[in-house]
């Protein structure tokens, strides 16, 4: 037979823990939209190109699907043009055409819970909360990209280039219910302070 005191010290434990509803606008988190494009960015550095300055570049996207495939073209533009390279809208005035693949650009998850799992309770439309002895959420941003540079007049392939990976990564860590942070590499050191999350 269960004593009072231990009943009341577990409902009461029960109580205390709380459940959070993840609310965003838009639809997807700050985190999720940090994680592509902080690897979109890696991946994006990682691909060299060798260009004279004042080379007129074409970067044809006609290939390029996804939900962030216009952020990570901006990105491989970007570094085109800090590289010395002269953007053109048109293929015929281009001296280099690039042509991005993506292999991958998305958000893997992974999830550790040493506890008791939030549990519906039906015909009442209540849920118990989680209660979490441990538990870590890990999401990691991850960004496959390669390429192909051409002459635009010949259609002669200039250089293949092997693809690259990079990633991006956040881990939400709960201890004995109540204790819980945020290790993450999406921005710097200084910027955190200012971040709430998701």
């Amino acid at each position: 037979m269960i004593r009072p005191v231990l009943l009341s010290a577990a409902l009461l434990l029960v109580l205390t823990a709380c459940s959070g509803r993840r609310e965003t606008d838009p639809v997807r988190s700050a985190s999720e939209m940090l994680l592509v494009s902080t690897a979109a960015d890696r991946a994006a550095d990682k691909l060299t190109f060798s260009l004279q300055p004042g080379t007129k570049v074409f970067i044809d996207a006609s290939y390029v699907e996804g939900t962030d495939s216009k952020y990570m073209i901006s990105a491989l533009r970007d570094r085109v043009a800090r590289k010395g390279g002269d953007l053109v809208d048109d293929k015929g005035k281009a001296d280099l055409l690039i042509e991005p693949r993506i292999g991958s650009l998305s958000i893997d998850r992974d999830r550790t819970l040493f506890g008791t799992p939030a549990i519906p309770v039906p015909l009442v439309g209540v849920e118990v909360p989680e209660i979490a002895i441990f538990k870590r959420s890990y999401q990691q941003g991850v960004v496959k990209l390669a390429a192909t540079t051409y002459d635009p007049k010949t259609g002669l392939m200039v250089q293949s280039h092997e693809p690259v990976y990079a990633f991006s990564n956040r881990k939400d860590w709960t201890f004995l219910i109540f204790f819980s942070w945020t290790t993450t590499d999406l921005m710097p050191e200084e910027d955190k302070k200012h971040w709430i999350g998701d």
